[in-house]
């Protein structure tokens, strides 16, 4: 199957290269140049522009989006609508927030162009262990698709999760479980960290992953991690960003009615990290001067 893929970056680069190792051909195109002549040595047949990527294309086109969420991809969809014709495809890989993707499918819908979401986990790692694909749209396109999703993900990783929408929903409950599940092992390593004993983390990251019911890809990472680094981390800073994902769970799981304490909790965490100094825990030192004489430390 040929299909157009927009977006080269550390994960959109190497989804191009496994649909090329699983035989399909793929016109790509990116804003920096550089980084399409750098794929196109992998084979893929590079473009300059998006006009130019479309007319590569055989009809019905498809064309996988692999841009950042939010006002990148709906530029480029806008980019792409008058440049395609009825029946062609539009994929975005993105992590795009469900609403926006049920909006673009009926916008989408008004061309006669067919919009599929297709959610994607994998990170770096995708190239050589493939991706899950959480997939949502009508049937009879993502059916056609199924080539190419079938190609990136690894066995048993793909599934069509229902109507338009429902693979990013499902991709987004995926990060929150994630936020939680990644702050879970950051706090027990920091337990182990600061306790009496010397024990050595990328050793026991490496032991829990023999039979333990915690055992993990995550888990596997984080010993990655110790032996790269050591015990202390030194050269990574604490900041942690979130992309939205846990946002939107969070708000998703307050319109549910649905207790989310923990993946609420580890996303407010991210929020602290990247505070240099604690307004919140000034309040609570002046407050506890001001009642108990507590002492408090300068500045």
């Amino acid at each position: 199957m040929k299909i157009g893929f927009i977006g080269l970056g550390k994960m959109g680069g190497n989804m191009v290269k496994r649909l090329l190792r699983g035989g399909h051909e793929v016109a790509i195109w990116n804003r920096s140049r550089e980084k399409t002549d750098e794929i196109a040595k992998d084979g893929a047949t590079p473009t300059y522009t998006v006009k130019d990527l479309v007319a590569a294309l055989p009809s019905p086109r498809r064309v996988w989006v692999m841009v950042p969420s939010g006002d990148a991809t709906e530029a480029m969809i806008d980019e792409l609508i008058p440049l395609l014709a009825k029946g062609d495809t539009i994929i975005d890989g993105g992590n795009s927030n469900f609403h926006d993707t049920i909006r673009r499918h009926e916008k989408l819908a008004g061309h006669g162009i067919h919009f599929i979401d297709a959610g994607t986990s994998g990170g770096v790692w995708g190239l050589e262990n493939g991706y899950c694909m959480m997939v949502g749209g009508d049937e009879a396109p993502v059916k056609a698709m199924e080539p190419i999703f079938l190609t990136l993900a690894p066995k048993d990783g793909y599934m069509h999760c229902g109507a338009s929408g429902a693979g990013h929903y499902v991709k987004m409950v995926h990060n929150g479980i994630e936020y939680g599940l990644m702050q879970a092992y950051a706090e027990g390593f920091e337990i182990l960290a600061k306790s009496r004993y010397k024990v050595d983390l990328a050793q026991v990251s490496d032991l829990w992953m023999q039979g333990s019911v915690v055992r993990s890809w995550l888990l596997e990472l984080a010993g990655r991690a110790f032996r790269a680094e050591g015990n202390e981390l030194k050269s990574i800073k604490g900041w942690v960003a979130d992309s939205g994902e846990g946002r939107w769970t969070v708000q998703e799981a307050i319109d549910l009615d649905v207790p989310a304490p923990l993946i609420t909790l580890s996303l407010l965490t991210r929020f602290r990290s990247r505070q240099e100094d604690s307004y919140s825990a000034k309040v609570l030192a002046a407050l506890r001067n001001q009642f108990g004489g507590h002492a408090v430390k300068p500045e």
